[in-house]
C-alpha cells in the first residue's frame, strides 16, 4: 500500500499521544511523501508531575513542545482544539470542532486513539487504565468520520465556509492490547523516539523510556515478521 502523496490526519487527545501512539508509523509515511496533520485536542493543562507550573506557562510550554515533535516526524501542521484537558467529553460541540477539521483537510486516512481499550491487567500484576480523555477522542473521531462528516444535513453551516462533506477512506485506531494491521517502523523507532523527547515536560527518564518503547515495539515486530512495528485496528469504508 503506497502512502505517497496522500493526506493523513492523526487525532490525539493530549500533546505527546500523536507521538506515542502511531510516531514511528506517521514518520514511516512522511518519508514515504504522505503529508501529514496533526490535531491535538486538549490543551494538556493538567499534564505536569511539578505542582508549581502555572497553568497557562504548562499550556504555551505544551504546545511548544508539540510543535517540535510534529516538526522532528514530519508533519505539515499541528491544529489545537483547546479542550480542557481531564474534561473531555464527546459531546456534539466536540465533534463539531472535528468534522469542520475534516472538511478542511480532506484527509485519505485518519489514526486516533482505540475507544475500546478501557485497561489492562500487566503481567507484574499492576493495572493500567486508559485515560477518559483518549477515550472520549476516539469516539468523537468515529462519530465524526460515520456518519457527521459524510452527511450535508449535519452542521449545514459549514457550507458558508465552503466546507463540504467528506468520506475518509480509511481509519486507524492504535491500540496497545489487540493485534491488528502493523506498519514496519524498523527505519523509523529513532525518530519516533525524538519525537517524544522533545516533549521534555512529560518524560522523566527518556532513555529508560526509549528502551521500554523498543522492548514492546520489538515485540509487536515479531509477532508481525518485522524487526519493530506498530499496529492498529484498520477500518476500510466503501
Amino acid at each position: 500500500m503506497s502512502f505517497k502523496n496522500k493526506t493523513i490526519l492523526a487525532i490525539g487527545a493530549h500533546p505527546d499521544d500523536i507521538e506515542f501512539g502511531c510516531g514511528g508509523t506517521m514518520a514511516k509515511l512522511a518519508a514515504e511523501g504522505a503529508n501529514l496533520h496533526f490535531v491535538v485536542v486538549t490543551d494538556g493543562n493538567r499534564g505536569s508531575r511539578q505542582h508549581e507550573v502555572e497553568k497557562q506557562a504548562l499550556i504555551a510550554s505544551r504546545k511548544q513542545e508539540q510543535a517540535a515533535a510534529a516538526k522532528v516526524l514530519g508533519a505539515t501542521e499541528v491544529i489545537f482544539l483547546d479542550e480542557e484537558d481531564g474534561n473531555l467529553i464527546a459531546d456534539i460541540s466536540l465533534k463539531e470542532k472535528i468534522v469542520r477539521v475534516v472538511r478542511k483537510i480532506k484527509p485519505d486516512a485518519i489514526f486516533t486513539h482505540d475507544p475500546d481499550w478501557f485497561y489492562r491487567i500487566n503481567d507484574d500484576g499492576t493495572t493500567t487504565i486508559n485515560h477518559n480523555d483518549h477515550r472520549a477522542c476516539g469516539i468523537a473521531v468515529i462519530d465524526t468520520v460515520y456518519p457527521l462528516a459524510r452527511d450535508l444535513q449535519s452542521f449545514p453551516e459549514h457550507a458558508d465556509e465552503g466546507l463540504t462533506p467528506h468520506i475518509t477512506p480509511e481509519l486507524y485506531l492504535w491500540t496497545f492490547d489487540r493485534q491488528g494491521y502493523a506498519f514496519d517502523i524498523s527505519d523509523h523507532l529513532d525518530t519516533k523516539i525524538d519525537s517524544i523527547k522533545a516533549h521534555q515536560s512529560q518524560i522523566d527518564e527518556p532513555e529508560a523510556m526509549a528502551a521500554r518503547l523498543k522492548e514492546r515495539h520489538k515485540e509487536l515486530g515479531r509477532l508481525n515478521s518485522m524487526d519493530y512495528a506498530e499496529c492498529f485496528i484498520r477500518l476500510p469504508f466503501n
